[in-house]
C-alpha cells in the first residue's frame, strides 16, 4: 500500500502521516525529509542555491524512487501534486489524500514560521494572507484530482484509516 498525503504547506500532512504511520503500522517518510537527506542540504539551501526549478526537479526524481517502495505514507511537499505528472504518477500508484483546510487556517499556522519555508521567505507579512489565497487557487485544481478530501481542521485519524479500506 502507497498514501500520499497532499494539500498546501502548514495542512499538517507530517503530522497526520506520523499518526496515520501509528495507526497503521505503515512507514512514514515525509518528502522534505527524504530530500534534505539524499541532497545533503536543506530546502532552503537547495531554493537558494538552485533556485526552485532545480528543487522541482529533484523533488519529481526522488518522488519516482519512493514510489519504487511498498507500504508507506509520503508526507508531500505543498508543491508536489503540482508540477510535472506528479499527481497522476501518485493517483497511478497508490492512494491520494487531499489535507484540506481554509485560507485562514493555513493563514494562522503559517504566519507563525514564515522563515522555515523557502516559498514564504521573501514575502512580506503583510502580503502573505493574498500569497496563500491566490497559491491555494493555483493548485487546488491539482489538489481536487486527489481520491479523497478531507477536512484536514477536524481530522479524525480513525476516519483517514477507514479510507485506506
Amino acid at each position: 500500500m502507497r498514501v500520499f498525503l497532499i494539500g498546501f504547506m502548514g495542512s499538517g500532512k507530517s503530522t497526520v502521516g506520523r499518526k496515520l504511520s501509528s495507526a497503521t503500522g505503515l512507514n512514514f517518510i515525509d518528502l522534505d525529509n527524504y530530500i534534505r537527506e539524499k541532497e545533503d542540504k536543506t530546502i532552503n539551501e537547495i531554493f537558494d542555491e538552485d533556485g526552485e526549478e532545480n528543487f522541482r526537479q529533484t523533488e519529481h526524481r526522488l518522488l519516482n524512487e519512493i514510489i519504487e517502495k511498498d507500504n508507506f505514507i509520503l508526507s508531500c511537499g505543498g508543491g508536489t501534486p503540482c508540477f510535472f505528472d506528479n499527481i497522476s504518477m501518485m493517483n497511478k500508484n497508490g492512494i491520494t489524500i487531499y489535507l484540506k483546510m481554509t485560507v485562514d487556517a493555513i493563514y494562522s499556522r503559517l504566519s507563525h514560521s514564515p522563515d522555515n519555508r523557502p516559498l514564504l521567505k521573501k514575502i512580506p507579512g503583510n502580503k502573505l494572507r493574498s500569497y496563500i489565497e491566490n497559491t491555494l487557487k493555483e493548485r487546488e485544481e491539482y489538489y481536487k484530482m486527489a481520491h479523497h478530501t478531507v477536512d484536514a481542521i477536524n481530522l479524525k485519524i480513525s476516519s483517514v484509516v477507514k479510507l485506506l479500506g
